[in-house]
């Protein structure tokens, strides 16, 4: 099952699902995708049921609904998005903790030996300053925004759920994914894939920030790979502390704009107008990230990509069959 299943993520997870059939070696026989509004179709040929399911996760009754039929695996997306997280604060608690926790009560209410897996999508959110220049597995959590504050307990809620024996949990804290196809969000973070989307296909593209903010990024097909690689492993040699942080590429937003610069052009980057919005820039002067090692993941085998020519390359691929449409020439 997917939680969050019309989102982009969960799309594209499920069309990589229903393109291999299987997942850790085992067959996939159905599948289900819930969200709050109805999944739209998948388009990839399906060997196996597709099954779609409207539940709103902060209702305990909708929740419970989900694990009737004790799906084996369930990948959690669902969450409500940083920008929106911090202009709503009810409802980001709402559906980004109480969402979580009564999906997990429902699985320890299913009782009769049933212990799903399950892999949460986290967030490098969850860190906060003051940094040291580089941010190892053990640097603790200092959220310094509601949705990060969420997302670690969320975390915390995966780690006493798994340790009391209710699923076999892992969390995967994301990196910032990009280039996000489709319109813009609500994610503070936004702006670090509309500055590249939009010129692509020849849009003019508003600079929120400061070309100076750092982030890091790993592609929508990376996001798929670290679900698909996090459902795959045996997450027990984590010991108590479930959470990791997914590798990616550590750059500026000069950086970016410098990669699309050899990717696209300059007529392509001369799309991108700087306006300063002072919201998001407090919100980025709370995260602005130095380096991850994110050396866990790595031994463990989860990978992206090492470049953001790569990311870009990737979008071109995966979203505009290969081909830039934002050159007149």
């Amino acid at each position: 099952m997917i939680i969050g299943g019309g989102g982009m993520v969960g799309q594209k997870l499920a069309q990589a699902l229903t393109r291999s059939a299987k997942i850790a070696n085992h067959e996939i026989t159905s599948l289900a995708l819930a969200d709050a509004a109805s999944p739209a179709d998948i388009a990839e040929h399906s060997s196996f049921e597709i099954k779609k399911v409207v539940a709103d996760i902060t209702n305990p009754v909708a929740a419970s609904s989900l694990v009737v039929d004790k799906p084996d695996l369930i990948f959690h997306l669902a969450a409500i998005v940083s920008g929106e997280a911090e202009a709503n604060f009810e409802k980001g608690y709402a559906v980004n903790v109480e969402g979580i926790k009564n999906v997990l009560e429902a699985i320890k209410a299913t009782g009769n030996g049933y212990k799903p897996k399950l892999v949460f999508t986290s967030s490098v959110a969850v860190y906060g300053g003051p940094y040291p220049d580089v941010i190892d597995d053990d640097f603790h959590l200092q959220p310094r925004t509601s949705y990060g504050a969420q997302k670690a307990i969320a975390e915390l809620l995966v780690n006493d759920y798994t340790r009391k024996g209710f699923v076999d949990g892992i969390s995967i804290r994301l990196p910032t994914i990009c280039i996000r196809p489709g319109k813009p969000n609500k994610a503070a973070s936004g702006f670090f894939s509309n500055i590249l989307r939009e010129p692509l296909v020849g849009i003019e593209a508003i600079l929120p920030a400061q070309k100076s903010a750092t982030n890091i990024f790993a592609s929508p097909r990376s996001a798929v790979g670290f679900l698909i690689h996090a459902a795959s492993i045996d997450a027990a040699s984590l010991g108590d502390n479930r959470a990791l942080m997914m590798p990616g590429v550590w750059g500026s937003v000069q950086d970016e704009i410098d990669a699309l610069r050899r990717v696209a052009g300059d007529e392509v980057v001369s799309l991108i107008k700087e306006q300063i919005d002072p919201v998001i820039e407090k919100m980025l002067t709370n995260w602005n990230f130095p380096r991850f090692t994110s050396a866990k993941a790595l031994l463990l085998g989860f990978k992206s990509e090492s470049t953001l020519d790569q990311i870009i390359q990737i979008h071109i691929e995966d979203e505009l069959g290969g081909r830039i449409t934002g050159l007149t020439k």
